[in-house]
C-alpha cells in the first residue's frame, strides 16, 4: 500500500521509517499527547533539529533553496511514512509553507525558504479564507499592502515562526509571508491531539512587497495542500488496515480468530481497497505537481487526490476502530489519535463533496490527466529491434499478417518461445506500442487467451503442436466448461465425473455460464476423475472437442434478454487420453493457471462503456441543471475511476522497476467491476423519467453491468483473497471442521 514504487523509493521508505521510529516511538506520542501542546514543545527541543538533520525539511526543495534536490514525489513518500508514525509538531505545516514559498520565489522568499530547509524557522499555511487586503502592494504598484481580519483554524500556527495567509482583495485571493510576531494568533484545542492549531488575526498589519507572492495561483497552494496531506494521510490509512488486519488475527471469540469471519474479513479487506486507491492518487498528484507552475492536468490529480486519499484515512481509521471493538474506543489505544488526525486533515483541507465538484468542473471543462508510462532509456534499442521486425509484418499482406504474428511471438509476447518472445515488462510495453504504431492489430483470442498459458507450462508437445498455433491465429475458438449450478466460485465442489473408458475418458455432468459455447469449436473442462480424493486433489483438466456426441448447448436467457451465456450437458462424452492436460488428478493446478490468467485479462478492461467518458458526457447533456449534488456524485465517480486507471499504471511500473506488485492487481479488478456498475447506476439516474424506457442505453447498462461483479470470482471472493492472501487473515475453516 506504500506510495514508493522503485527500489530507491523503497530505501527512502525504509530509512524515514527507521527514523521515526526511533525518533517518535509510541512514548513520545504519548507524551505530545499528554503535554497538551499538540508535541509543539518535543518538536522544537527535538523533531525539528533531527529532521532538518536528516534532510526531510528540505528533502523536494532544490539545492539553491537549501534542499536535497529531490521533488514532491519524495516529499510524499517522507509524509506518508511520518504520518504513518503520527509524528507530534509542525513538520507538515513546515513543508507545505515551503513548497510554496520556493513556487512563488523572490530574493527575500529564498532566505525563508533556507531557514525552513534548516530546521531554524517553523512555517504552518492557513488554508482558509477570512482575511482582507488592501493598499497599493503588488501589482497595483508601489507600497505596502495592508491585511486585517482572522483566518483559521491553521495546523502548526501555535509554533511557526511564519505564516503563509490567504487573503481577498477584492474579487482576487492574494497570499502574504508574515512573521508570527506580527500577528494575533490564538490556540484552539486541536481535534489532532499531536499537531497543534491556532486561529490567526492581523489588526491593519502592513506587508512589504517583498513578501506578497505575487502571481501565485491560489489553486496553486491548494492543489500543494492536497498531495501533501493526502500523502499524510495514505500513511494513517496504511497505519489503520495493518493496525485491523494485525489485530484480526490474534483476537479470538467463539473459539477462533474474528479475521476468519467473512463480515471482518471482508472489512480489512474494503479498508485495504481504500488505501491502494489513495496511494495510487497521491503518486499522482505529487508527480504531477513536480513540475514548474500549475498545469489544469496537475489541478486534475491534485483534487482527485483531495477527494479520495483523506476520506480513506478517515475509513480506514473508523473501520480499524470498529475491528479493535472495546479496545478501539479506550483511550489508551492509538486508534482514536490516527482517527483524529485523519478528521482534522479533512476538515483542514475542505470538504471532500466541494473537492468532488472541482474535480467534475475541470472533467467537464475536457481536463483530464492521462495516465501513462514514460519509458525508460534502456527502451530504445528494444524499440528499433521490435520496430523493425514489425515494419516487415506490416508490409505483408492483410491475409497473412495474423499468421506472421502467432508465428513470430507478438500475440503472447510474455509466454517463453516459439510460443511468445519470453519479453520482460519492459519488452512488452514496447511491443504494445509498437504494434498499434504500425497499424497491426493481434488476433482476438477471447478464452483462448487463458487457455494458452495453460498448454504452454503443462500441456504435451503434441498438444502444444496442435492447439496453440491455430489458438494463437484466432482460427480455434475455446470455451470453458467449470462453472457448474452447484459449483461456482468454489469450484472444487464440482459433480461433473470422468469415468476411464477404453483408451480414454466419458464425462458426464452439467456445466453453466459458459461464453461463446454456440460458436466454440473446443472447450477446457475440469471433471473428477477421483471421487474418493480430497476436494482440490482426484480432478482432471480435459480439452473437449465441442462437436462430440453426447454434448447438449442451451441458451441461458439473461436479465438484458441477451443469450450470451449457455447451459452445458455431457452426456457420456468420451475424450481420449491424448487430451488430458498436466495429468490425471492433477487439474486442479492447471486449472489455477487458467483462472488466474483470467483475472488479469478481465482487470484489464472493466468500463464496458461505462466509464468516466459516458459519464462526463451524461452530466454534460444535463448543462445549466447539474446543481451542486450532481457535481459532487459526478465528481467523486470521476475521482475514482481516475484512481483505479492509475492502479493499473503502478502495477505496470512496479514491474519494470522489478518491485513486487503486492495487493495492487487484485484491488483494481475488485474496483474496477464495481466502478462499472455505479457509473452505469449514476448514469440511468441522470435520465430521469427516461430512465423507464427499457429499451434506451443506461436502462440496459444498469442490467448489463449486474454480472460483472458476479463473472470472473465474485465481489465476495475477490474480499476473501484479498484478505487471505494479501493481509495474512486466517482462511475459512474446512466444511465440518
Amino acid at each position: 500500500m506504500a506510495l514508493a514504487l522503485t527500489e530507491e523509493h523503497l530505501a527512502l521508505a525504509e530509512s524515514v521509517r527507521g527514523w521515526a521510529g526511533r525518533a517518535a516511538p509510541s512514548e513520545v506520542i504519548r507524551a505530545a499527547v499528554a503535554d497538551g501542546d499538540g508535541g509543539a514543545a518535543h518538536y522544537d527541543s527535538s523533531l525539528r533539529a533531527g529532521l532538518a538533520g536528516q534532510g526531510l525539511l528540505g528533502l523536494h526543495l532544490p539545492e539553491p533553496l537549501g534542499g536535497q534536490g529531490f521533488g514532491l514525489p519524495e516529499l510524499a513518500i517522507a509524509a506518508e511514512e511520518l504520518g504513518r508514525a503520527l509524528l507530534p509538531g509542525g513538520f507538515l505545516p513546515t513543508v507545505l509553507a515551503s513548497a510554496v514559498l520556493a513556487q512563488a520565489g523572490g530574493d527575500e522568499l529564498t532566505g525563508l525558504v533556507k531557514d525552513l530547509a534548516a530546521g531554524t524557522l517553523t512555517g504552518a499555511v492557513g488554508l482558509a479564507t477570512g482575511l482582507r487586503a488592501d493598499g497599493a502592494g503588488p501589482p497595483g504598484g508601489p507600497g505596502e499592502l495592508v491585511i486585517d481580519g482572522s483566518c483559521g483554524p491553521v495546523l502548526g500556527a501555535g509554533q511557526a515562526g511564519l505564516l503563509i495567509l490567504p487573503a481577498a482583495r477584492g474579487r482576487e485571493q492574494i497570499w502574504v509571508a508574515v512573521d508570527a510576531a506580527d500577528l494575533e494568533i490564538t490556540g484552539v484545542d486541536s481535534l489532532d491531539l499531536a499537531r497543534p492549531a491556532g486561529r490567526v488575526r492581523a489588526a491593519r498589519l502592513a506587508v512589504p512587497p517583498g513578501r506578497v507572492l505575487d502571481g501565485l495561483p491560489p489553486a496553486l497552494v491548494s492543489s500543494l495542500a492536497a498531495a501533501i496531506f493526502g500523502a499524510e494521510a495514505c500513511g494513517v490509512a496504511d497505519w489503520a488496515v495493518a493496525t485491523a488486519a494485525g489485530y484480526a488475527q490474534i483476537r479470538h471469540q467463539f473459539g477462533r480468530p474474528i479475521g476468519q469471519f467473512q463480515a471482518v474479513k471482508h472489512r480489512c479487506a474494503w479498508m485495504l481497497t481504500a488505501a491502494e486507491q489513495a496511494a495510487a492518487a497521491v503518486w499522482d498528484a505529487a508527480a504531477a505537481l513536480a513540475g514548474a507552475g500549475l498545469t489544469p492536468a496537475a489541478e486534475f490529480a491534485a483534487a482527485v487526490a483531495a477527494v479520495v486519499a483523506v476520506d480513506a484515512a478517515i475509513s480506514c481509521t473508523h473501520e480499524c476502530i470498529q475491528v479493535l471493538g472495546g479496545i478501539g474506543y479506550t483511550w489508551e489505544h492509538d486508534a482514536h489519535l490516527y482517527y483524529r488526525r485523519a478528521l482534522s486533515l479533512r476538515a483542514v483541507l475542505g470538504d471532500s463533496g466541494q473537492w468532488a465538484q472541482r474535480v467534475a468542473a475541470l472533467a467537464l471543462a475536457g481536463e483530464r490527466r492521462e495516465v501513462s508510462i514514460d519509458l525508460p532509456a534502456e527502451a530504445g534499442p528494444v524499440r528499433d529491434e521490435v520496430r523493425t521486425e514489425l515494419a516487415e509484418i506490416a508490409a505483408a499482406p492483410k491475409t497473412s499478417r495474423a499468421a506472421l504474428l502467432a508465428g513470430g511471438g507478438w500475440v503472447t509476447p510474455h509466454l517463453p518461445r516459439p510460443w511468445g518472445r519470453a519479453a520482460g515488462p519492459l519488452a512488452q510495453m514496447v511491443i504494445a506500442e509498437e504494434i498499434r504504431a504500425a497499424g497491426l492489430r493481434a488476433p482476438g483470442l477471447a478464452i483462448g487467451a487463458w487457455v494458452v498459458p495453460a498448454l504452454v507450462q503443462y500441456g504435451t508437445p503434441d498438444q502444444q503442436a496442435r492447439f496453440l498455433p491455430a489458438t494463437l491465429r484466432g482460427e480455434t475458438i475455446w470455451c470453458q466448461l467449470f462453472s457448474e449450478p452447484g459449483a461456482g466460485s468454489d469450484l472444487a465442489g464440482l459433480t461433473t465425473r470422468a469415468e476411464r473408458a477404453d483408451g480414454g475418458w466419458r464425462l458426464t455432468g452439467q456445466k453453466i455460464w459458459t461464453s461463446l459455447a454456440k460458436q466454440a469449436s473446443w472447450a477446457i473442462c475440469i471433471a473428477r476423475t477421483d471421487p474418493a480424493a480430497p476436494r482440490h486433489d482426484g480432478i482432471s483438466y480435459f480439452l473437449v472437442d465441442m462437436t462430440s456426441p453426447g454434448i447438449q448447448v442451451r441458451p441461458l436467457r439473461e436479465m438484458t434478454g441477451d443469450e450470451l451465456f449457455n447451459e452445458v450437458f455431457l452426456d457420456d462424452v468420451f475424450v481420449p487420453d491424448d487430451l488430458v492436460v498436466g495429468g490425471v488428478n492433477q487439474g486442479w493446478r492447471v486449472a489455477r493457471t487458467t483462472l488466474a490468467n483470467e483475472r488479469v485479462s478481465l482487470s484489464q478492461s472493466w468500463t464496458f462503456g461505462c466509464g468516466v467518458p459516458e459519464l462526463v458526457g451524461a452530466v454534460r447533456d444535463l448543462g445549466e441543471t447539474a446543481g451542486e449534488a450532481v457535481l459532487a456524485r459526478a465528481g467523486r465517480l470521476i475521482a475514482d475511476g481516475h484512481a483505479i486507471d492509475l492502479l493499473g499504471i503502478r502495477v505496470t511500473r512496479k514491474q519494470l522497476s522489478g518491485t513486487e506488485p503486492g495487493a495492487t492487481g487484485s484491488v483494481r479488478k475488485l474496483l474496477g467491476m464495481r466502478y462499472a456498475q455505479q457509473v452505469a447506476e449514476e448514469c440511468w439516474r441522470l435520465a430521469g423519467p427516461d430512465g423507464a424506457a427499457g429499451d434506451s442505453r443506461w436502462p440496459r447498462a444498469v442490467l448489463f453491468t449486474r454480472a460483472l461483479t458476479i463473472g470472473g470470482g465474485t465481489t465476495d471472493i475477490q474480499l476473501n483473497i484479498i484478505a487471505e492472501r494479501i493481509l495474512g487473515l486466517p482462511r475459512d475453516p474446512e466444511p465440518g471442521s
